[in-house]
């Protein structure tokens, strides 16, 4: 990995609902568009945009399944950034938004 790749994983990561996003990924490995919707309280077009971004970055990659889109971290993030994951999680696991996340993201989801 080179400093720009570096800087431009930092720079997707600057935004706290894409830190919110990669928390809810890194905890249940994937999920469906619409189960980051509900959880976030997001429209679906700031969602995929948020997405777009992570997915930019190689953070995390997308599947078609019907009409909905899967999405999960890259072998990428999974690898290189574990220690930067590890770190992101321990970080932030005991905020109350994160913990507000999870529970509905439970309550939530939609496309199972």
């Amino acid at each position: 990995m080179n400093t720009e790749s570096l800087a431009g994983i930092f720079k997707a990561l600057s935004e706290p609902i894409r830190l919110r996003i990669l928390y809810l990924l890194l905890e249940k490995g994937e999920l469906c568009v619409c189960d980051l919707m509900g959880t976030l309280e997001l429209s679906q077009s700031v969602t995929s945009r948020h997405l777009a971004y992570l997915r930019n970055h190689n953070i995390v990659k997308a599947k078609r399944v019907g009409v909905w889109m899967y999405y999960q971290l890259t072998e990428n993030t999974q690898s290189e950034l574990l220690a930067l994951s590890d770190f992101i999680k321990l970080s932030i696991h005991d905020c109350n938004m994160i913990k507000a996340d999870l529970a509905k993201l439970t309550g939530n989801q939609c496309c199972d």
